[in-house]
């Protein structure tokens, strides 16, 4: 199963710059799908090179021109936020099983790391594209920075919810470990030290029996 993180449901595929280019008339702000063409170039480049990203190659790859592109962003950050926050729901699904799935809280939380393992062995694969951003931008209080930080705390607080309902000893110090585990996971496997086999899942087990989760 290939999972795709990017959220754009075309990993590793900028969309085709439109018929006229980036420098274009400010037409290009009216035709449809813009917006979207701009949020999925911001998703795919900023995960495969970085935030660092300039808004020409953004907008090269969308086929916007830059003027357009401000019409629609106040900034390349707000731009890099609005990514983030639309490629949210993509990953989230890709990433945990669907709310009414059933199976116990210990098996919800293997599933997570399951998709971790699938997702390290992947040629494009460079980490969670949320910590990615926190890690490089540094800032707290960058826009983008924001919309990382609410998706981990959700995935953080999808954790404290199985381990409350699996009767872990202490709820809050397994999700701070599988969270730390997660962000460790990832990273090493995103810079292609570590493809992860053999390692994850017996470590987050261990993790899973110490603290009592059924």
């Amino acid at each position: 199963m290939r999972t795709d993180i990017s959220g754009t449901g075309t990993a590793g595929t900028v969309p085709s710059a439109a018929p006229g280019g980036p420098d274009g008339p400010d037409a290009s702000a009216a035709r449809p799908g813009a917006r979207d063409r701009l949020l999925t170039a911001a998703a795919e480049l900023s995960y495969r090179e970085g935030v660092g990203i300039g808004v020409e190659a953004l907008c090269r790859a969308a086929g916007v021109s830059k003027r357009s592109m401000y019409q629609l962003f106040d900034s390349k950050d707000e731009l890099l936020a609005a990514s983030l926050v639309e490629r949210t729901a993509a990953v989230t699904a890709a990433m945990r099983p669907p709310a009414d799935s059933g199976g116990t809280p210990r098996a919800r939380v293997l599933y997570v790391f399951e998709r971790v393992q699938e997702q390290a062995v992947l040629p494009d694969y460079r980490g969670c594209p949320f910590l990615a951003v926190q890690v490089e931008l540094k800032n707290p209080d960058h826009p983008a920075s924001r919309a990382a930080r609410r998706v981990k705390d959700d995935l953080a607080a999808f954790f404290r919810g199985e381990a409350e309902r699996g009767g872990a000893a202490d709820p809050a110090l397994l999700t701070r470990q599988l969270m730390l585990l997660f962000d460790g996971a990832s990273a090493r496997a995103g810079i292609g030290v570590d493809d992860l086999s053999g390692l994850i899942l017996p470590t987050v087990t261990t993790l899973l029996d110490a603290a009592g989760l059924r």
